[in-house]
């Protein structure tokens, strides 16, 4: 195999293309604006956790079935949220280290 065709093999199989911080200007800021916005989610996360379990309290003692039904599902949906939100960053490396390795 000649020396040109072994490097567009070897092309094919590694573009030789890996993700490198500091390529682009403003990638700080980004990362402050996703920082900030992950904050503001899992603030009102909180807040919507709060009103569920007030609402899943209230329902239990007055007898409103359809408000105590709510109220779970809303704080099975806000804990979910949390934990997404929580491990956004655990996921997204897990998956971006286990892609890295398909070959």
């Amino acid at each position: 195999m000649s020396p040109l065709a072994a490097r567009t093999v070897q092309l094919a199989y590694d573009p030789g293309i890996s993700p490198k911080g500091g390529g682009l200007p403003g990638l700080t800021v980004l990362k402050n604006v996703v920082n900030s916005i992950n904050m503001f989610a899992i603030i009102t996360v909180v807040g919507a956790l709060a009103v569920s379990l007030a609402v899943w309290a209230w329902g239990h003692h007055t007898g409103g079935h359809q408000a105590e039904a709510n109220g779970k599902k809303g704080a099975t949906v806000s804990a979910g949220a949390a934990l997404g939100l929580g491990a956004a960053n655990g996921i997204v490396a897990f998956f971006s280290g286990l892609g890295s390795q398909v070959h």
